[in-house]
């Protein structure tokens, strides 16, 4: 059975959730390889909504093993939340379905209390953080003084690395960010409360992947946030503080690259953004706001507005670069319908040239002007089309111009929210 990575090739919130629920009929392992509660996956099933933050969108299917990852940070107040929440709606009857990395390091609240003091000292250069404590928490796991997991089983040295941390963290706190210190000892506290809750899931995730991968197990990569996010080849520093290409999938899970099989990449039929940051192709017209309102693009985590625009091929075909992707899936098609005039950008005009490359530079992405192909729309509304051929002719086109541009077939087109509303041209999990 294949291994496969699911990968976001826009700015985030491309649907990944419901696509990782709808694979996880065919995976035995589902394994979620960094990021944070900054991401929230959205799944409609049998008309609930269910919003998870942390646990991978498979803990929703039965006698499914799903995975924290090693290159997760881990909030463990929202992690018990989620876990409780699910069972109070009937989901994750069974505890061993979870498991979550002893080397994941943990979010702590003075993470959080950076996270907003420095993007509030920022002013004019903020960053747009969702204030969930997901860079600082980073920052410490590479300078080495971060707090893992695994930590919460031994109270004398979790204690210990609570008191190193802090006396470095009140420093800035007080002295450069004017705010009060924190209680080193109401730290260790607030851990303790919660570590009863949590222990029972830590485990070594990657000996336990591992032994899954040689008995013959499937397992999906899940990624949160997309590709421009990534904190090397996104739109720095307008990103994220982990690694959200698929190359991450090895070094956030713990296995080796070589175990992968395939790469698919999830992209929306339009283009969105959350936050601050350079957006080509963002549209403040009324388009734009037709995009948002008939898509419902609001986050998941931060209930933000999303700001809209047409597809860039230019950015996704950037993702499609840095990911090896095997296939393309193409979300919220049906948001397209009613539309006359559709436009895919294909290239930037930068300083009077025009590119079609990806700028790693904010000034260019702020100056690029969007160079547009034009296809005609369709007026059907199209969520209840289940095969390629049910959708209108022009829809078709424009999957088909998609896939022209970047090179990557489509193997999956999403017509709706709902899990039935998905029409599937090849399945990446069947061989």
């Amino acid at each position: 059975m294949p291994n496969i990575v699911i990968v976001g090739t826009q700015w985030g919130d491309e649907g990944k959730g419901k696509m990782v629920d709808l694979f996880s009929e065919y995976a035995n392992v589902i394994v979620r390889f960094q990021g944070g509660n900054n991401a929230g996956h959205t799944l409609v099933v049998k008309g609930e909504q269910v919003i998870l933050h942390l646990i991978p969108s498979g803990i929703l299917h039965p006698n499914k093993l799903c995975i924290i990852g090693n290159g997760v940070v881990v909030d463990p107040g929202v992690l018990i939340e989620e876990i409780e929440g699910l069972k109070e709606k009937g989901h994750f009857k069974d505890s061993e379905n979870l498991k979550v990395s002893e080397e994941a390091h943990i979010i702590m609240p003075y993470h959080k209390t950076l996270d907003i003091l420095r993007d509030k000292a920022r002013k004019k250069g903020k960053i747009g953080t969702t204030g969930r404590g997901i860079g600082p928490a980073y920052e410490d796991k590479a300078s080495r003084v971060g707090i893992r997991m695994g930590d919460l089983k031994d109270p004398k040295r979790l204690k210990e690395r609570v008191n190193l941390a802090l006396a470095e963290k009140n420093f800035i706190i007080k002295e450069y960010l004017g705010a009060d210190p924190l209680n080193p000892d109401e730290m260790f506290e607030y851990l303790m409360a919660l570590s009863d809750k949590v222990v029972g899931y830590i485990t070594n995730t990657s000996l336990l992947l591992n032994k899954k991968i040689a008995e013959g197990a499937s397992v999906m990569f899940e990624g949160a946030q997309g590709a421009l996010l990534d904190v090397d080849h996104g739109t720095f520093p307008f990103v994220t503080s982990s690694h959200t290409v698929a190359g991450a999938a090895a070094t956030g899970s713990g296995v080796g690259p070589t175990v992968i099989d395939g790469v698919y990449g999830i992209t929306k039929a339009y283009t969105t953004r959350v936050g601050s940051g350079p957006f080509p192709t963002e549209l403040s017209d009324e388009i734009g706001k037709r995009l948002q309102k008939k898509g419902a693009e609001f986050g998941a985590t931060t209930g933000r507005r999303r700001r809209c625009g047409w597809f860039d091929a230019v950015a996704v075909g950037h993702s499609t670069r840095l990911n090896g992707l095997s296939g393309l899936i193409i979300t919220k098609l049906d948001v397209l319908s009613g539309l006359d005039t559709l436009k895919i950008c294909i290239g930037y005009k930068i300083d009077g040239e025009v590119r079609d490359d990806f700028p790693s530079d904010i000034p260019s992405l702020e100056n690029a002007e969007p160079v547009y192909i034009e296809l005609p729309g369709w007026k059907e509304e199209i969520d209840k089309a289940r095969n390629f051929e049910e959708l209108p002719k022009t829809a078709r086109d424009y999957i088909g111009k998609i896939e022209e541009i970047l090179g990557v077939p489509a193997a999956i087109i999403s017509v709706g929210p709902d899990r039935e509303d998905t029409i599937i041209i090849k399945n990446p999990f069947e061989e």
